[in-house]
């Protein structure tokens, strides 16, 4: 029979009437008899469903089709329904402002954005996306992380829930279990509903976001059901066999990580001794590494333990070894090495190791060491003291070593970073308390292993405050936080004590290099030019570095960098120039100092030796400025070339003191409009170009200017001082120039002409004449009582530079003679080991211009 003729009440045809949406009907229409419906059709009622359990059906309908993407990774797809989901959203804004934003889109909002956070971290697994997932990846993340903003304090109230609900599950991938628990039908989410109406009693405080919870207010009942997208009718009664079993099977999943109790210890009536705890612990470390081990859990069973030890006074030797296990299976927390400590992780660690240093600073009674075997450990409260097997020192290197993990793999102009940094002095803080520690109780090993780690945080710092006493500026300080750090100990006196310790006790050669490096370096950053020097000249480091491991060469050569940096700040341009050469002539400074790979060796190396690489990186804060390092040796180069190149303008066997400098002269002068400079290096070709001229104005104006000021002179602690010293030896330099490339023009000069030109004292021109006079670069003679310069006519005509030219040629080809004779004859002795007995020439007794001296020979 059809449901037009059902017999009823009249008050069950008005709710009907009044519950039924009629539908406007539309004009023109003519009226259709209804057609007849079959009887299975006659027993379904009608189903009448507001709006809002429309809106909200549309939404879970997306809701579960993201997360069954989640499960397969599929992220285009997943961007394609998350702005289908923001529209659908957007629509039901009315009903969410009258009802708020509703629990499960909040739940999605923070499951994917973790999500996809988690996906961005795994760079293995990016590598393997295709093109479409990882540019829909890239999309979606910013996307998320944009639109989480307006929901930014609901999210946090809903992860702040779920972790002090179930800190367990927590640390877990929850993401999986809930795409999981989504993706099945309503019928069984019904099932699994009351369910779980029993098991969530207990927990009202996870009643907004969790799940399934339920008060005893049919409201909440009613949202629960809008939260599992069921329908407002029964669907219970028709689930199947097969509805069941499924939904057993997400029970199980559900209440083994969200519900379960935490496992009891011990049995019921157990006595709680040292010998049963320890039984415990061993029983929870043989699962530690095992395939399918739960890490997060194990943490939490070693935390419970050691409450449970510290509830009993168990004593702290039982206390300790504990410690040592939490702390390393912190460690063992990420098995893959190349990946760093999540922030909470790093956290914890910090927080367990100061509290174990806690227990060792109070309890003196307390003996620990690698050298102790297990079976002869004293755990149990005696006459006697503890005896624990374990080393604080591994653990505090391991955690600093952490700590440059998380550095390296943080974006380093990002407020992340930042915050990380803050970290360091913690880091330093327990290094500091170990140091104490191991003074008192450690072996000289072990005193020399953590003095290093001090070293290492200290020698790249640069020390103002004892750089403000030093000028006298101490006074200025106004905190007394300020005043009680300047009071404290300089880095040089730390450093010099620390490194000194070292120099007299380490027997291993690896840590004393790496202190006397670390010692140059902090000497050199504080402009320490002689004794870092003469530090460096003692150790014989130069002569073996090849064969130290990389790490120790990229801090060889950090030192390096920086001894020259403090050479040029001194005035010693040469000296600066031969320290940087190396460096900068490979055209890899920034692969030698660790400070990034170059992207044109990428191809020669595969994926493990780029992992390995990376590891071996400086964290950003410890970097040194390539640009200002580059500087610094262009313009030493310039101080040495351009006069160089004046003197030896003929010379056809002149040589390069800088090939970088000639090839960046070459640059400019291949460039076919030449505009006023803008980069440094330009600076620095314009500059040479005005110095080859005489002119120390214009190169004046080109080397120290704003821009120049900004990018590099500035970046110096004393930049007044540096910036002086530039101009002094620009004038010096640029008068020696004008006297090489001049002198043919006059037969003499007044030097009180020359003090006027480039603005030197009349003592400073006559001192770099003599000095040219003296070496023989310039054929001149001083006329005292006048203050001339008289210029000497011995330049040789062009005949006789050629003729010069030709005998110097005569000469090198007799020599190729000799050598070739010598190698036909069998004699090697002289020129395959020229390095070692003085070289060919030397012991032929040849000279150059041809054979002289016979009798001095060394035959």
């Amino acid at each position: 029979m059809s449901r037009f003729f059902a017999t009823g009440s009249d008050s069950e045809s008005e709710e009907s009437s009044s519950a039924d949406e009629i539908a406007p009907k539309a004009p023109g229409t003519t009226f259709k008899p209804a057609l007849l419906l079959s009887d299975d059709e006659e027993d379904t009622k009608r189903v009448v469903r507001s709006a809002k359990d429309k809106r909200f059906e549309e939404l879970t309908n997306l809701i579960k089709t993201i997360r069954n993407a989640m499960k397969i990774r599929d992220m285009s797809k997943c961007l394609e329904e998350f702005e289908q989901l923001c529209r659908a959203f957007t629509k039901s804004k009315n009903i969410v402002d009258k009802e708020g934003v509703p629990s499960f889109y909040i739940r999605l909002l923070a499951d994917l954005e973790d999500y996809l956070n988690q996906l961005w971290e795994d760079k293995e697994g990016k590598k393997k996306m295709n093109k479409n997932n990882a540019k829909a990846l890239s999309t979606l993340r910013q996307k998320i992380r944009k639109y989480n903003r307006d929901y930014e304090t609901e999210i946090v109230s809903y992860k702040e829930v779920a972790y002090v609900s179930f800190p367990f599950f927590y640390s877990l991938d929850y993401v999986q279990i809930f795409c999981t628990f989504e993706s099945d039908e309503p019928k069984e989410r019904l099932t699994a509903q009351s369910f779980l109406k029993k098991k969530t009693e207990g927990i009202p405080d996870a009643s907004k976001f969790l799940k399934g919870d339920e008060s005893s207010s049919s409201d909440e009942d009613d949202e629960d059901d809008e939260d599992w997208g069921s329908d407002s009718v029964g669907s219970g009664s028709e689930s199947s066999e097969e509805g069941e079993g499924s939904s057993k099977t997400i029970l199980m999943i559900w209440d083994a990580f969200y519900f379960q109790e935490k496992p009891k210890m011990f049995a019921k009536g157990t006595e709680i001794n040292t010998a049963v705890v320890v039984k415990k612990l061993n029983e929870i470390l043989q699962a530690r590494g095992k395939k399918g081990t739960d890490r997060a859990a194990q943490i939490e069973l070693l935390h419970a333990l050691a409450g449970i030890a510290a509830e009993n006074n168990l004593g702290q030797g039982i206390l300790v070894k504990i410690k040592f296990n939490i702390i390393a299976s912190l460690y063992d927390y990420n098995p893959n090495l190349a990946a760093f400590m999540k922030p909470d992780m790093w956290k914890k660690c910090l927080e367990c190791i100061d509290e174990l240093l806690d227990i060792l600073f109070e309890n003196n009674n307390i003996f620990i060491g690698e050298n102790i075997a297990e079976d002869s450990e004293n755990l149990a409260i005696s006459d006697q003291p503890f005896r624990v097997r374990g080393c604080i020192l591994t653990l505090v290197e391991r955690m600093d070593e952490e700590f440059t993990k998380i550095m390296q793999n943080t974006d380093p102009h990002s407020q992340e970073y930042v915050d990380n940094l803050k970290d360091e002095g913690r880091v330093c803080g327990i290094i500091d308390r170990l140091l104490t520690y191991l003074e008192n109780k450690g072996s000289t090993e072990e005193i020399c292993r953590v003095y290093l780690r001090r070293i290492m945080h200290t020698y790249y710092k640069f020390d103002y405050k004892a750089h403000r006493r030093s000028l006298g500026l101490q006074g200025e300080t106004k905190s007394e936080q300020d005043q009680e750090e300047s009071e404290g100990e300089d880095s040089a006196v730390i450093m010099d004590r620390l490194c000194k310790f070292i120099y007299a006790k380490d027997r291993t050669d690896r840590i004393r290099t790496c202190a006397i490096l670390c010692h140059i370096y902090h000497h050199a950053l504080h402009s320490r030019w002689y004794q870092a020097r003469d530090l460096m000249l003692m150790s014989h480091l130069q002569d073996n570095i090849q064969h130290a491991d990389p790490p120790v060469q990229i801090l060889y050569n950090r030192t390096m960098v920086q001894l020259g940096i403090c050479a040029f700040r001194q005035g010693m341009i040469k000296d600066a120039h031969n320290a940087l050469l190396d460096i900068q002539s490979s055209g890899r400074a920034k692969e030698l100092l660790g400070q990034g790979l170059l992207m044109r060796n990428m191809q020669e190396r595969n994926a493990e030796q780029e992992k390995i690489e990376k590891r071996r990186q400086v964290p950003f804060h410890m970097h040194i400025n390539l640009e200002l390092l580059e500087c610094v040796y262009l313009v030493s180069a310039m101080l040495l070339e351009i006069p160089y190149m004046a003197a030896h303008e003929f010379d056809a066997r002149r040589r390069m003191i800088s090939k970088q400098f000639h090839h960046q002269l070459r640059v400019g002068e291949r460039q076919p409009l030449l505009g006023p400079p803008e980069s440094m290096r330009e600076h620095v070709v314009a500059a040479s170009k005005a110095m080859k001229m005489g002119d120390w104005r214009t190169c004046h104006s080109f080397i120290i200017n704003e821009k120049m000021n900004s990018k590099v002179w500035d970046l110096f602690p004393e930049t007044q001082r540096v910036r002086e010293m530039l101009v002094r030896k620009i004038q010096e330099e640029s008068l020696r120039t004008y006297l090489f490339t001049y002198s043919s023009v006059y037969d003499s000069i007044s030097m009180e002409t020359l003090s006027d030109m480039f603005e030197l004292e009349i003592s400073t021109v006559h001192s770099i004449i003599s000095k040219m006079i003296i070496n023989e670069e310039l054929m001149a003679s001083l006329d005292q009582p006048t203050q001339t310069v008289v210029m000497h006519r011995t330049e040789p005509t062009s005949l006789q530079n050629m003729a010069l030219q030709l005998a110097e040629k005569l000469g090198s080809l007799v020599e190729n003679n000799e050598r070739v004779f010598d190698l036909k004859q069998g004699v090697y002795g002289g020129y395959f080991n020229r390095d070692q007995k003085g070289g060919y020439q030397q012991k032929q007794g040849y000279q150059r211009g041809g054979y002289r001296n016979q009798n001095q020979s060394n035959y």
